[in-house]
């Protein structure tokens, strides 16, 4: 069954996490493979949540792009380099295809073979010699009877089928090609020589047989002729003795498909060979073949935008979304389940999922779920909380056995925190971006319960905020600092954002660090306003 991956905005939250994990869990109990992941590293509060409910953190996703393990490359172009040369012609006209990779017995990548260096070497070498193993010999000639001594096999050949000459120089590096000739029969076996091949049903006497056995003589039995023979026996040489010029150039099935894709137009090569780790050979991918593509399928927990999601979102197939936000960019080809519901948590969302599918919420789980309700919303004072956010807390705070509010101070507490932290640190613990039309702003947000904690960062936060909308173009780049005691919040700004703002907000002459009362939700008091201004100018 195929995976799906679950996964929250870039820089995860409480709510998005313990959402993704919630979501997976269901899932899973609905008969889907799904794993939650994070985009970035979380945040103290969510390890704290994690750990008091004894989670382990979520996978790091770094992106959904297409990758050569997404494309329906053929595992079975792979051949082990001990294997006949015929072996490999057959398996070309079978697969109608120009090469192989080859492989050791640990299917490791060897090389690759083509079939005009296959055809170079039938052309041009006339070497009798015989390198290869019986089984080998035994394959390429369809002998219905065998003899054996030596699993490797390694002299030259000698015809004698219709002629005694040259018999004189038989010697046990011989591999003698005969019909029905007992006298030359007799005469190789007591030179011991390396192989016979009986011809066209050849037999061997009572008397013979034992002088096969007797001096160790490998035999093999053949309806081929002698003709035929000739012309086929050396394609019984393993493949890895023909002789191969050109550069192999492979791929690793982690590699980006759109990698492939730029390098492959400029090579001009049809096959190529795929590698696992320790250098397995996994088969090979003919560049007709790389339109068949398995994408990665997500669902978007706590966020709808591009901006806000993982690295090659459009590469992958996005099957849901589950949200509490305003609705944004993201666009799909075919009809998405797309759950959304004005609340303060989208843990709230996910608790009635829970409910209509009749699926019972884990004490873990819960304490999970409640703790991502309690972060979005600021033990429930936000102005985003509605009723069905406290119904559905107190709900899981009686399954997670704990008392939400003294839980809910603790995990709010968690994350207050500065300690060591620079100016681009401290704006990251909570940033997001938002696309009105042609602009962007970057709104972060982090919460406190003194604001002089902050005091000595003014300045490089002012800074931070400056460099920040330079580098990115942001029409609008700013840090709320919210006291989750008070409900209040202070606003610093990068330059351009502060006639912005003052819009907003009705305020004459703004000032860095400058106290907004009751203000404390980005999706409620702070998006809105400051989307609605940068639509009309």
């Amino acid at each position: 069954m195929e995976k799906v991956y679950i996964f929250g905005h870039r820089n995860p939250d409480t709510d998005s996490v313990c959402g993704s994990i919630a979501l997976a869990y269901l899932k899973n109990k609905l008969g889907t493979r799904a794993e939650p992941f994070i985009l970035s590293d979380i945040n103290p509060e969510t390890a704290f949540a994690l750990k008091t409910f004894k989670y382990d953190i979520p996978r790091y996703l770094n992106d959904v792009k297409v990758q050569l393990k997404d494309v329906h490359y053929n595992k079975k172009y792979i051949l082990n380099e001990n294997a006949s040369i015929m072996e490999a012609i057959e398996l070309m006209n079978q697969y109608n295809i120009t090469g192989l990779p080859l492989v050791d017995n640990e299917k490791k990548f060897k090389g690759y073979v083509s079939l005009k260096e296959i055809a170079a070497n039938t052309i041009y070498n006339d070497s009798l010699v015989l390198d290869t193993t019986m089984a080998n010999i035994v394959s390429v000639l369809e002998a219905k009877e065998s003899i054996q001594f030596d699993e490797e096999i390694n002299g030259y050949i000698h015809i004698a089928a219709f002629s005694e000459q040259g018999m004189e120089n038989v010697d046990e590096k011989t591999i003698l090609v005969v019909g029905n000739r007992e006298r030359i029969i007799e005469d190789a076996l007591k030179k011991k020589v390396k192989m016979i091949i009986l011809i066209k049903g050849g037999m061997l006497s009572k008397k013979m047989r034992a002088l096969v056995k007797k001096n160790r003589v490998n035999v093999v039995f053949t309806e081929k002729g002698a003709f035929k023979i000739a012309r086929i026996l050396c394609f019984a040489n393993p493949i890895q003795s023909i002789k191969r010029n050109q550069e192999t150039i492979t791929f690793h099935s982690s590699d980006y498909f759109t990698d492939f894709e730029e390098a492959t137009s400029k090579l001009k090569h049809t096959n190529y060979p795929i590698l696992g780790n320790n250098d397995t050979c996994l088969g090979m991918l003919r560049t007709i073949d790389a339109h068949e593509i398995e994408r990665k399928k997500v669902i978007l927990v706590d966020h709808n935008m591009v901006r806000q999601s993982v690295d090659g979102l459009y590469e992958a197939e996005i099957v849901e979304v589950i949200d509490h936000h305003n609705i944004g960019d993201i666009n799909t080809s075919k009809p998405i389940n797309f759950r959304t519901m004005s609340v303060g948590s989208v843990n709230t969302i996910i608790y009635y999922l829970f409910k209509e599918n009749n699926i019972k919420i884990p004490k873990q789980i819960a304490g999970l779920m409640v703790s991502g309700i309690l972060s979005d919303t600021l033990l429930l004072q936000s102005p985003t909380t509605t009723m069905k956010d406290k119904i559905v807390a107190e709900d899981l705070s009686h399954i997670a056995g704990i008392d939400m509010k003294k839980y809910g101070l603790s995990l709010l507490e968690s994350s207050v925190s500065i300690e060591g932290l620079s100016a681009n640190e401290i704006i990251y613990k909570d940033c997001k971006t938002y696309t009105v039309g042609e602009n962007t702003m970057a709104i972060a947000q982090v919460f406190t319960t003194d604001i002089n904690v902050f005091k000595p960062h003014f300045e490089a936060l002012v800074s931070e905020l400056d460099r920040m909308e330079e580098n990115n173009q942001y029409k609008v780049c700013c840090l709320f600092i919210t006291n989750f005691l008070t409900n209040n919040s202070y606003v610093f700004f990068s330059k351009h954002s502060k006639h912005i703002l003052e819009l907003a907000y009705g305020i004459e002459e703004l000032k860095e660090g400058q106290l907004f009362r009751k203000i404390v939700s980005r999706k409620k008091q702070i998006i809105p306003n400051l989307m609605e201004v940068l639509e009309r100018i």
